[in-house]
């Protein structure tokens, strides 16, 4: 008898299953069944099955894309030549943070729905599944599972509320229209941004975003945008799947299957009228005259100023507009090279061509020039010499338009107050913002000047010409000389040595070049030309050394450098840290960013400073962007900068980071540390 009762039982086992839910396979980690929303099948009547996925606590498996680590589930089912399976409808994941890694997954229970057609009735359903489930280990586990469906009228089975529940989550074609811009904004228009708590963006595809990069949500009249970081699998061609994720300010999610088309994001900077903006960006601009970097040049426009005095009032005017003419054409061009860049996918930034040793050598020569020839040992044209004459020749008239360049590319290294609004507008917003924004700024900066243009009276203030004026001319050479040194330290974190003595050997070109153009400027006009020649082949030899500038520019030395309690910057660094619970402290600075240095020595060296760092555990990360760096060009993004400085603070149990402002000193660091303590 108990030998009949075996048999039957394994008879049983091996007979498919007739009813809504398979056997399940067990483990320790997870209880997997195949189930239905039906408990019997109709010719041509499509009904559904779901792989259903139980996880024991701290347990988790993955979505159709697992993100940074894991692999998805996979269901191969066997049927009736006349009936078909389709692909899992996936229901939205969570976001599951794993150290320093992000992946997308379920954890407690999850059902991934299949649609089954039959043909005829009655059908066998045989499905085989393999799934992943991980915790501090991963664990690869599989299954066969079998239903029986005999033919009948079809009804609803117990487990049809298992997949409503699975459909609540399960991602709907969206009714907004989304659009990816070649640096990684997503934006959803039509959507009311008031109405959005929070957002977040699933790719379908791996390795088309970072899953770890926070994604920084905008808001404007248009609707939202989200901040994403490109991977390596991004084509800013292509159109990008996924899913968007939209929580309420109640906590409610909604869910939309969303194909985001390649195409320029126009909406503007987020909450900020673009008015505030231009104000924001002339502020910016007006007090980036302050700023150190533009001392070398604010020497030459004190020269100009005095030679003023005694002119007529429409050359004073023409002075005055040929240099604003030139800082808003050298702003135009600037803002051209950004936003064309950006929208091919490169992440230029203010001060972008500091990035490059090449830039910083040729300035190094040009300062060096400049300063030369303040110092009198050349002149540029007979008319220069005359600084008590008007200025009506073209000679002067291109002075002063070189002037107003040369003001805004030695500038750039520089970032004043109000700059990072208007700058984060100017590359989020649709082009002709863009422009409008960068011409605020150029007309801040040359604000001085143009007041002397519209009220040319002023320049009678400047003193009478005298032999003094030629000796405050030599003395401020010596801004420029200081400039040159200083580009010279930043081409030594940029090329190292090599760089450095290839620059000093075109110093010495440049050097023999205005000595030679000097000595021969008073000479007979055979010599004068004989002279010139040599100094034109004495900067063609310089000219032709700036490949050198390259040479050991692959590991800049201010990377490789560690200082005592600062560690690089790395997102997974972050990541762990505050996966950790630690305060964060993030710098973001370049040996070529003259405000960077600054706020350094002021307000973060001193040693009140980095005690109260110590004593509060707060870890400092220091990101090095005097070379071009992807992944710090992509975190300035996400916080609404496109340059340097920017200045982070994590507090340990916050969400989100502090910015803190772009001229630091010491009591704002350490009332920040002690906020956060509070």
């Amino acid at each position: 008898m108990a030998r009949l009762f075996i048999i039957v039982l394994l008879l049983l086992a091996a007979t498919p299953a007739i009813a809504a839910e398979s056997a399940a396979v067990v483990s320790e980690r997870a209880t997997v069944t195949l189930i239905s929303d039906t408990d019997v099948a109709a010719d041509g009547k499509p009904f559904r099955v779901g792989l259903r996925i139980r996880l024991a606590p701290g347990w988790h498996t993955y979505w159709v894309n697992p993100g940074d680590a894991g692999v998805a589930p996979e269901v191969s089912f066997t049927l009736p030549p006349d009936a078909r399976a389709s692909g899992i409808a996936w229901p939205a994941p969570e976001r599951l943070p794993e150290g320093p890694l992000m992946t997308y997954g379920y954890e407690h229970e999850v059902v991934l729905p299949v649609t089954i057609t039959p043909g005829a009735a009655p059908l066998v359903v045989r499905a085989h599944a393999n799934w992943l489930v991980c915790s501090k280990i991963c664990v690869p586990e599989e299954g066969n599972f079998s239903l029986n469906f005999p033919a009948g009228v079809p009804s609803p089975s117990p487990q049809s509320s298992i997949f409503a529940a699975t459909e609540a989550r399960t991602p709907r074609p969206s009714p907004f229209a989304a659009i990816i811009a070649a640096d990684g904004i997503l934006s959803i228009q039509g959507l009311p941004s008031d109405s959005v708590a929070e957002a977040w963006f699933l790719p379908v595809s791996a390795g088309v975003i970072e899953p770890s990069a926070p994604q920084a949500l905008g808001r404007s009249a248009a609707g939202i945008t989200l901040r994403l970081k490109p991977g390596q699998q991004f084509n800013p061609q292509r159109k990008l799947d996924g899913v968007l994720v939209l929580r309420d300010k109640t906590g409610q999610s909604s869910y939309f299957s969303i194909s985001a088309v390649p195409g320029a994001v126009s909406v503007a900077a987020p909450g900020i009228p673009l008015p505030k903006v231009l104000g924001l960006a002339f502020l910016g601009g007006l007090i980036l005259n302050l700023m150190p970097c533009v001392f070398p040049v604010l020497a030459m426009k004190a020269v100009a100023l005095l030679r003023l005095h005694g002119s007529s009032r429409a050359a004073i005017r023409r002075e005055a507009a040929f240099y604003v003419l030139g800082v808003l054409v050298a702003f135009t061009c600037l803002g051209v090279l950004i936003v064309t860049a950006r929208a091919g996918g490169a992440g230029l930034g203010w001060g972008f061509q500091f990035q490059s040793p090449a830039f910083v050598t040729l300035m190094v020569w040009l300062l060096f020039a400049v300063g030369l020839n303040l110092s009198g040992v050349f002149q540029v044209g007979g008319r220069l010499a005359g600084l008590g004459q008007q200025l009506t020749t073209r000679g002067e008239d291109a002075g002063s338009f070189f002037t107003g360049l040369l003001a805004v590319v030695v500038a750039t290294p520089c970032t004043a107050p109000f700059m990072g609004a208007a700058l984060a507008a100017a590359l989020s917003g649709p082009a002709f913002a863009a422009f409008a924004v960068f011409l605020a700024m150029g007309l801040g900066l040359a604000a001085p000047y143009a007041l002397v243009a519209v009220a040319p009276q002023l320049a009678r203030w400047a003193p009478r010409p005298g032999r003094w004026m030629d000796l405050l001319k030599q003395a401020l050479a010596f801004p420029m000389y200081g400039a040159v040194i200083w580009l010279v330290w930043v081409l030594s974190q940029q090329a190292g040595p090599a760089g450095v003595l290839a620059c000093g050997i075109g110093l010495l070109l440049i050097g023999f070049a205005g000595w030679a153009l000097g000595v021969s400027q008073t000479a007979h006009p055979r010599r004068r030309r004989i002279g010139q020649i040599a100094a034109l082949a004495a900067v063609a030899g310089a000219l032709a050394l700036l490949p050198a500038s390259f040479t050991g520019a692959d590991e800049p030395q201010s990377q490789a450098r560690e200082e005592a309690g600062i560690e690089p910057y790395s997102l997974a660094r972050l990541s762990e840290l505050r996966a950790e619970g630690r305060p964060v402290f993030v710098n973001m600075t370049a040996a070529w960013c003259i405000t960077c240095l600054v706020n350094e020595r002021v307000a973060l060296a001193p040693a009140i400073v980095r005690r109260a760092f110590a004593d509060h555990s707060i870890a400092y990360l220091k990101g090095d962007w005097t070379r071009q760096d992807p992944e710090i060009t992509a975190f300035l993004g996400e916080h609404g900068r496109n340059g340097v400085p920017l200045y982070l603070f994590y507090p340990a149990r916050a969400q989100e980071p502090v910015i803190l402002p772009q001229i630091l000193t010491q009591q704002i660091v350490l009332d920040e540390i002690a906020n956060a303590g509070s």
